[in-house]
């Protein structure tokens, strides 16, 4: 691993993304090695040619000033780094920063893979509206395996239970959804009794990782090359359309509330998850906050 460190003018950036107000990534690059990572897009700007998971930029970006100023903004932690990957529990980039904007009125959403989080639980606690989300699109720990270096499913569902049973409005985000092989049925089962929302969001093939997976699929699931070369050589999206309408069958079984990715709602704590369809997330509105 290749660590740095830089420093950056501000660590809150302005965003684009329809789930929030800035983005904010205490680090640049991530340790857990994702095959599938769309964030790998990153190096384009930073200049880094080593393989994607093999740096680390850790960010110094000083004090920030007024911190009032996020009052009712909605920041998500993690848009392309997971701000609890291991270097975390050294280098406190991302407690730092919930330190200086601690009070603020700041309203938190953080993204992660890691345990490591329930380290500043009680920290994250006293935002208002926080919510943290963990991505699971597997129940296989040797699938999770090949896929990832971050901890373990069982470790990240023990996390979210944790954070649940404190309080803590939390997401069990299904993504990527890697068809025939995401069993996403059995994953809401598994954590519907610990969470506020599910998302579930297409595996999006694209840069330099699609031929890394085609190539994965073919050696271990070439039953499956044939799907997956429909839809990510072909454009067919009978798949995702088939699997929208078996969701929303499979939710109304559950009694759960099956949204589509341009509705908004918030339920009371205790209520069973929202589960929300962010399939093809880059046509998602603005205004699709899905809050629960």
């Amino acid at each position: 691993m290749i660590v740095k460190f830089i420093d950056t003018k501000n660590v809150i950036t302005k965003s684009n993304l329809p789930v929030c107000d800035f983005s904010v990534n205490p680090y640049t690059g991530c340790e857990h090695a994702c095959k599938y990572c769309y964030a790998s897009f990153m190096k384009r700007f930073t200049g880094h040619t080593e393989e994607w998971g093999a740096f680390l930029d850790i960010k110094d970006w000083g004090n920030i000033y007024n911190p009032e100023k996020y009052k009712g903004k909605e920041l998500f932690i993690g848009s392309v780094t997971d701000p609890y990957q291991p270097a975390e529990e050294k280098y406190k980039r991302t407690r730092s920063l919930l330190e200086q904007l601690q009070g603020s009125g700041a309203v938190i959403s953080i993204a992660t893979k890691s345990d490591l989080i329930l380290r500043d639980l009680d920290l994250i606690k006293t935002f208002p509206d926080a919510r943290v989300s963990w991505s699971i699109n597997t129940l296989d720990e040797n699938f999770k395996n090949d896929m990832d270096g971050a901890v373990s499913i069982t470790r990240r569902i023990s996390a979210m239970k944790e954070f649940h049973n404190a309080g803590v409005r939390t997401t069990c985000f299904i993504s990527p959804i890697f068809p025939e092989i995401t069993d996403i049925k059995a994953i809401i089962k598994e954590t519907k009794n610990f969470c506020n929302l599910v998302w579930l969001e297409n595996l999006n093939l694209r840069g330099n990782y699609k031929p890394v997976i085609l190539s994965y699929i073919a050696d271990k699931y070439p039953n499956l090359l044939p799907l997956y070369k429909a839809i990510y050589t072909k454009n067919d999206r009978t798949y995702w359309t088939a699997l929208d309408a078996e969701m929303r069958r499979f939710c109304a079984l559950e009694n759960l509330p099956y949204i589509r990715d341009d509705d908004s709602m918030r339920r009371p704590f205790d209520a069973p998850p929202i589960v929300v369809n962010y399939f093809f997330h880059e046509q998602v509105k603005k205004s699709a906050k899905g809050k629960a």
